[in-house]
């Protein structure tokens, strides 16, 4: 069984018509004009069972009208859509018991009461047996550390500790499916990594499927193997992270904060974008320089107080894949199997 299968999945949204002028104001009060506006149109998609799957595009894209159609909270306008084998606005009560889902802006945790007594709530909810939940919540404070934060009320836990007392809490019923969107938004870069090894120890360990949306390039690089783009609601790229590592994400950018002035920037591959007494902005050509060769050069000619490693912004790969859409067709134009 598939976890995740979508055919021709749609929806649109009726958006009242504003009129301008005052007779068109009164006119559009009483009698008001909708239009169609399509959100999501034609999605066809397939997930296995324990991939790790990244959702991507721009704001405004779809994606989370998709992931609403696909947890039941949406009805779609057209198309199917199983989720374990359930259809997920017909079946929902059954399907939630099977999957989780983090959103990186809204909690699920109540925001007054401390994480274990959100724990204890939603053990009741899913109606897990006594020793289970024990077991299984006991697991998730060890893996995730978080002995420290499980009597402090949420809402004085730091973005950081909220996010992992959040994943833990998706995972305490087991589901086979979380989906997970912006996960680590706002987060430093300790705090990202940490989360991301998480993510992969559940996947690992429990097979667990990862449905990831984000705007963090890392996150897709480390997370996932298989990416799927959508903008305008209709899907133009889906392929491996490895070949979209090679062809889109070839870029990132080093700051560096030095100790001492030093001499001018030069290596093959690096272009300096900007250069103060005591700091540099470095765009790195990954086809032309390995960032261990860079980061070497680096060691050896400056003294370093810091340095930042940034990827591309989402908004900039998905201008690479418009422009590269020519050269990625289906699987049958690139000599794939399906």
């Amino acid at each position: 069984m598939k976890a995740i299968q979508v055919d021709g999945l749609s929806k649109s949204f009726a958006i009242k018509q504003k009129e301008k002028g005052l007779g068109g104001s009164i006119r559009s009060l009483f009698k008001p004009r909708f239009i169609e506006k399509a959100a999501v149109h034609d999605i066809d998609l397939t997930v296995e069972t324990g991939e790790t799957l990244a959702f991507l595009g721009p704001n405004g894209a779809g994606k989370s009208t998709t992931i609403k159609m696909l947890t039941g909270i949406l009805h779609p306008s057209g198309g199917s859509a199983e989720v374990l084998g359930l259809c997920p606005w017909r079946e929902r009560s059954r399907l939630a018991y099977h999957i989780g889902s983090v959103f990186g802006q809204k909690s699920q945790l109540w925001y007054h009461l401390p994480p274990m007594d959100s724990f204890e709530l939603m053990s009741r909810i899913y109606e897990l047996k006594r020793e289970d939940y024990k077991s299984r919540r006991d697991d998730l404070v060890r893996r995730f550390e978080l002995e420290p934060y499980l009597h402090t009320p949420v809402r004085k836990l730091s973005l950081g500790e909220r996010m992992r007392c959040e994943i833990a809490a998706a995972m305490l019923h087991r589901p086979k499916i979380v989906f997970l969107d912006e996960p680590t938004i706002g987060l430093d870069v300790i705090v990202k990594q940490k989360i991301r090894e998480l993510i992969l120890e559940m996947n690992r360990e429990e097979g667990t499927t990862i449905f990831l949306t984000s705007h963090d390039a890392g996150d897709i690089e480390q997370l996932c193997k298989r990416a799927i783009v959508i903008n305008h609601g209709q899907v133009i790229l889906d392929d491996n992270v490895d070949r979209m590592k090679r062809e889109l994400l070839t870029e990132k950018t080093i700051h560096l904060k030095l100790q001492e002035a030093g001499a001018p920037f030069d290596f093959p591959g690096v272009e300096l974008l900007s250069q103060e007494t005591m700091e540099m902005k470095l765009s790195i050509d990954t086809t032309a320089a390995s960032m261990e060769q860079v980061l070497s050069h680096i060691v050896a000619q400056y003294r370093v107080v810091d340095v930042t490693i940034e990827d591309p912004p989402m908004e900039q790969i998905i201008t690479h894949i418009y422009a590269r859409e020519g050269r990625y067709g289906s699987n049958e134009e690139r000599g794939e199997a399906g």
